[in-house]
């Protein structure tokens, strides 16, 4: 009987913490490393021409979180060619292998990139507004997206998108894992006038609706943003993180304004901007079409983010 998931990219911030919630289930996985040491592991590339078809045998569901991730300073000569090697064309080869494999839903982690970068002045991305991606990465997940839209169209497998914004939860690296350690330090912070909104979600909320969208009939072919529902300032996200390192805020209001005319001086606009601007989404969809709800708060993600922090610095 067919019962297996396959998740790609098992040994990444994702897809362990996915595996790692589905460990009672039949799994096969694919990625670098089997940090699960389970026996049903590959060691698979996201290209054009990987076969696959040792790993489909018998799958009835994939989740696919490998991808060429986003970097901030991406050196390479056209960074948009080396995004759509991975994450288009061999998503597609992944997504073509499935149907001839008969698998029956594909899930598929896009990134609200595929939106855009900033709701400054405007209302919050939805599943239906006109994506507009600033950067190659974002431009890439949407031409996965159309393609692999297109292949399933053609076929009876299922697909499901999940647009998920900044992804938090312990394991946390890049920016979110420097806020931290910032934090941490015994010194007052300059954010305490910065008022802005965004969304992000904790690793336990996103998993938890990938598990929902792995058998809901209403799921079946549908974009989803998904969030904590909780959009936070960067004044409010530093004080839950420095709550949970049990210290005091201890924040200066610092005006915005001055940070900005200072990223302008050296070059850095789009770092403030990423701290100051809004980005929001709207994920009532989730909550309407499959009645799902955040089990976590964001205090709640967090506490769990920085208490992980702790224990790896002990």
């Amino acid at each position: 009987m067919r019962s297996k998931i396959l998740i790609t990219g098992a040994s990444g911030f994702l897809g362990s913490a996915v595996a790692n919630n589905l460990t009672e289930k039949n799994l096969v996985l694919t990625g670098r490393v089997n940090r699960l040491n389970l026996p049903s592991f590959y060691i698979k590339e996201l290209t054009s021409t990987e076969n696959y078809k040792d790993c489909l045998a018998d799958v009835d569901t994939i989740i696919h979180c490998a991808a060429r991730a986003h970097l901030m300073n991406d050196e390479s000569v056209n960074p948009l060619a080396e995004y759509r090697k991975v994450n288009v064309e061999g998503s597609a080869n992944l997504a073509k292998q499935a149907i001839a494999a008969g698998v029956k839903r594909f899930i598929f982690i896009s990134s609200v990139k595929v939106s855009g970068e900033c709701t400054t002045g405007s209302q919050p991305y939805t599943e239906d507004l006109l994506p507009a991606p600033e950067d190659a990465y974002g431009q890439s997940k949407l031409e996965a997206e159309k393609l692999l839209k297109e292949i399933a169209h053609e076929s009876d497998m299922e697909l499901v998108i999940i647009r998920p914004p900044l992804v938090y939860g312990p394991g946390v690296k890049a920016n979110f894992l420097r806020l931290v350690r910032l934090s941490n330090l015994p010194i007052p912070l300059p954010f305490g006038a910065a008022n802005n909104r965004r969304s992000m979600v904790y690793m336990g909320n996103l998993v938890d609706f990938i598990s929902l969208c792995l058998s809901h009939p209403a799921a079946a072919n549908e974009t989803f943003l998904v969030s904590d529902g909780e959009d936070l300032s960067l004044r409010t996200l530093i004080s839950y993180i420095r709550k949970a390192l049990g210290k005091p805020s201890w924040l200066l209001p610092f005006p915005v304004r001055l940070f900005r005319i200072a990223g302008k001086l050296i070059g850095k606009s789009s770092v403030v901007d990423r701290l100051f601007g809004d980005l929001q989404v709207n994920s009532s969809k989730a909550g309407v079409l499959l009645g799902w709800k955040p089990p976590y708060s964001a205090e709640e993600g967090i506490n769990k983010t920085v208490l992980d922090f702790q224990s790896k610095r002990n």
